[in-house]
């Protein structure tokens, strides 16, 4: 069996999943993917309720603000809730999170898209969108799917 070949558990101390990432690059690519779309969103996600990075409002459309019910202080914490869980989620489970990360992307680059003066953060954006979806595709081959129970007792895949 190869070594692309072995899902990511197959690696449990930390000297093997080291070896596995060094003999295997699309490996170490999906690990380096996984590591930063979960700390980062978790990281922009308490910063949300610090503003020690950026004042995160300004980045918000005003149709949006418009159409919130809270205000954008408050939309931008509920933000920052989203992307504590995107971020955790992607580090339990990258196979399925990466895609949630995805959709949040494409969320934010329509919001930068809608009035001008964030268009260079868009295609920034742009480019962790392709990222996320790399880990994704990467996450089919190194992260197993959950297993379900069957009737007959035995473990299937859920894709």
């Amino acid at each position: 069996m190869t070594a692309a070949a072995l899902p990511a558990s197959a690696a449990h101390t930390p000297s093997e999943v080291l070896q596995r990432a060094r003999s295997d690059p699309a490996y170490a690519a999906f690990l380096l993917l996984r590591i930063g779309f979960a700390v980062l969103p978790i990281v922009f996600g308490l910063d949300k309720f610090t503003s020690v990075l950026t004042n995160w409002e300004g980045y918000l459309a005003p149709w949006i603000v418009d159409l919130s019910p809270i205000s954008a202080h408050q939309t931008m914490l509920v933000v920052g809730v989203i992307e504590i869980v995107a971020g955790l989620a992607v580090a339990i489970k990258p196979r399925y999170a990466a895609y949630i990360v995805a959709a949040w992307l494409v969320g934010i680059i329509v919001n930068l898209l809608s009035y001008p003066g964030f268009y260079d953060v868009a295609l920034r954006d742009f480019g962790l969108l392709l990222a996320a979806l790399t880990l994704a595709r990467l996450a089919f081959v190194y992260d197993p799917a959950w297993r379900r129970r069957t009737k007959s007792g035995t473990d299937s895949p859920v894709t």
